[in-house]
């Protein structure tokens, strides 16, 4: 259960945090194949931890990385933080207000425009219409795509679309800040911009937890990282460190 903590130096703690999931072990294609099966008796089972033995502190005003390849855990850890996930066991402790950026436009509508999905997408982060509209110029021009405004969203690229949600999510400052994979869209010049917010909200005292695939990333934004490795950290402490280690793991190298 997320709380509060004590600790004014710290932004989060995760004590012995696990996730554990019931998943079936034969392929079913359909609901109804389910539902037959199920009443039935005839749907096999099994769990794994997806998280195990997990503890974490997160200090306020840095930006924390998270390595590891796909399977390993991320996008848990981050639904755990950010609360869109209760933890099959352990204490979660947040100090407060998380931004996640879990997938880049989630909460828009491909039929909307794209004026219109920035006050949707304001309204889910919590943002009344006054304020999505003295942040509407804003969101645009760190978009680019005001060209593209008022057409709906699925004539929109992937990259256009990561141009917006980051904007739209980043309009604000945030508390706490959760960041999956969003420096791997879009162009190089965006990616720049988007490393240059992010910096700039930890300045102004915001937490920012970010996952990636690249150590380079990792090791150019971050102060300190876990390596993370099917649902346990196997790595911990300095950026570059991690980075380094995970590097040599995983592409018989180093940075």
């Amino acid at each position: 259960m997320a709380q509060s903590t004590s600790n004014l130096n710290l932004a989060i703690r995760l004590h012995n945090v696990g996730v554990e999931y019931d998943m079936p072990t034969d392929r079913i294609n359909t609901i109804k194949e389910y539902s037959i099966r199920l009443m039935q008796g005839k749907i096999k089972r099994k769990k794994f931890w997806a998280l195990k033995n997990v503890d974490l502190e997160i200090s306020q005003g840095e930006i924390f990385g998270i390595l590891g390849r796909n399977g390993a855990g991320k996008s848990t850890l981050l639904k755990v933080i950010s609360r869109v996930l209760i933890p099959t066991e352990g204490d979660v402790w947040i100090c407060g207000v998380v931004h996640p950026l879990l997938q880049l436009g989630a909460g828009f509508h491909p039929e909307l425009t794209g004026r219109e999905n920035i006050f949707l997408n304001g309204t889910i982060l919590g943002h009344t219409k006054k304020e999505i509209e003295e942040k509407f110029d804003e969101i645009v021009d760190f978009s680019e795509i005001a060209d593209f405004i008022e057409s709906p969203l699925r004539t929109y690229s992937s990259g256009m679309k990561a141009r917006l949600g980051f904007s739209v999510a980043t309009a604000w400052m945030p508390d706490i800040l959760v960041v999956d994979e969003v420096l791997g869209v879009g162009d190089a010049a965006f990616q720049q911009k988007c490393s240059e917010r992010m910096l700039y909200f930890r300045e102004h005292g915001s937490t920012i937890i970010l996952v990636s695939h690249s150590p380079n990333t990792i090791t150019n934004l971050c102060e300190r990282a876990i390596w993370l490795d099917h649902g346990n950290i196997v790595a911990r402490g300095n950026a570059s460190e991690v980075s380094a280690q995970y590097n040599t793991a995983t592409m018989g190298k180093r940075l």
